[in-house]
């Protein structure tokens, strides 16, 4: 081993792991807080200027969603199992995988960018757009897509530099990017006058200041080096990147389909109130789960270091401990919803409909947020360990196995009710489901260390 990789093999086999996992979640917690301030900055100043414009931003994030998901399954996937070979030692693999996602995400994104702006129409049509909110829809959804190769490559390059331990180079290039955004959104909306185009211009600009700031990183400051010259499209590794990212893939991919139907059954009852509303509903959860996903990005890295270097008593360790945490924070949070949720969905919008659907939604939404560590720490768990069949199952359960057919069933028994409740019912049905899955899981490692 190099220098380097010396220090970096001690640091991630040695440390307590509790003090490591705290070292590497801080800045993976702030990425994705970051991350959530992309979705949320938009949604805030274009609250700004009308029901229907909210409307809008949230039915294309339906479509932002799906890039996320495609992003994450090449960050994700090419980021374990670049772990799990930097602690076996194979450095050369490592490198050629690393390029491999980098590269079939590039491949994706233009693909996605050129496409989406041909069928843009029918794309708008799909997503739930009215005649209200279309024109808007079909702005920001434009220039949204075209931003989609640089969106998807930099979530590729953050989780490459998390996963080689790289955690606050990876939060910088981000905060970068999110401070470009958050800067230009009020300058290009209101004093520019380019409304809703404003917005996903400013998103589109953070993303791109966001991805060369990641790989001037990840080509100065990480142990893994994104060269094309290492590009192989070797099967066995794009068949490791799919297994590794096909939980993340499942997650994001039907939380984007997810979106799609609570926007439409939303649509039924109160039209582009009711998805204002939900739609600012889902921005504060993904704010609010943002920190305990980051908080287990801290902690996949040792996991999947460490169960490549076969240490299990650590990674089970670091899984007990992120668990605890979580619950409590996820607990703190729920009190805070619960007290004051019109106060908070007003601060997207101030509109009485809109404020009306959203605490509702956001009351029943607290009632299941703690149970959100297990289930969300127990997918990291087993998708870090490269158990992508039950990473999977746990994956989907939340936006697919159990809210997809709620979502379908439940408005038609309770109207907009059951529209509102849906999510927090299928938050405690993941609960019961990934319980025994990563039980089992953890059980098979403490027979074998």
């Amino acid at each position: 081993m190099s220098t380097a990789n010396e220090q970096r093999h001690r640091m991630l086999t040695e440390t307590p792991v509790p003090e490591l996992i705290r070292k590497l979640a801080l800045p993976t917690i702030i990425s994705m807080l970051v991350t959530g301030i992309y979705n949320s900055a938009d949604t805030y100043f274009v609250g700004r200027i009308s029901t229907e414009a909210t409307a809008a931003v949230g039915l294309v994030f339906s479509i932002m969603a799906i890039i996320q998901a495609l992003g994450f399954f090449c960050g994700h996937g090419s980021g374990n199992y670049l772990s799990r070979l930097l602690g076996a030692g194979k450095m050369q693999e490592a490198n050629e995988v690393a390029v491999t996602g980098f590269a079939m995400a590039m491949a994706i994104g233009t693909a996605m960018a050129v496409l989406g702006n041909l069928f843009a129409p029918q794309l708008a049509d799909f997503i739930g757009a009215t005649s209200a909110s279309r024109a808007d829809t079909m702005a920001y959804m434009r220039i949204i897509l075209i931003g989609a190769p640089f969106m998807m490559c930099q979530f590729v390059i953050n989780n490459q530099l998390r996963f080689q331990g790289s955690a606050m180079i990876a939060m910088i290039g981000l905060l970068i990017g999110a401070v470009m955004n958050i800067i230009l959104d009020p300058v290009l909306i209101f004093v520019f006058d380019m409304g809703i185009q404003g917005a996903a211009i400013a998103t589109v600009c953070g993303q791109i200041t966001s991805f060369f700031a990641l790989l001037r990183g990840s080509l100065r400051g990480a142990n893994i080096r994104l060269s094309f010259k290492n590009l192989t499209w070797n099967p066995h590794h794009i068949a490791e990147i799919a297994n590794g990212g096909m939980p993340s893939l499942m997650r994001q991919g039907l939380a984007s389909a997810a979106t799609l139907l609570l926007n439409r059954s939303a649509m039924l009852y109160c039209g582009d109130a009711a998805v204002a509303g939900m739609s600012i509903v889902t921005r504060i959860m993904m704010l609010i789960s943002s920190v305990l996903i980051g908080f287990g990005q801290g902690y996949q890295p040792v996991c999947s270091y460490n169960y490549g270097a076969k240490h299990y008593d650590r990674v089970i360790e670091g899984f007990n401990y992120c668990v605890k945490f979580g619950t409590v924070m996820m607990t703190a949070a729920a009190v805070l919803l619960w007290i004051s949720p019109a106060s908070v969905v007003g601060w997207f919008r101030n509109d009485p409909e809109v404020i009306s659907v959203g605490a509702r939604g956001l009351r029943w939404q607290a009632c299941a947020l703690p149970l959100m560590s297990y289930s969300t720490l127990s997918n990291m768990m087993l998708q870090a360990a490269g158990k992508g069949l039950k990473a999977s199952i746990t994956s989907s359960a939340r936006s697919g196995i159990f809210f997809i057919p709620l979502i379908l069933i439940l408005p038609s028994l309770l109207g907009l009710s059951g529209v509102i409740m849906a999510q927090a019912i299928a938050d405690v049905l993941a609960f019961l489901l990934c319980v025994p899955v990563a039980s089992g899981e953890l059980k098979i490692m403490r027979s074998e260390k």
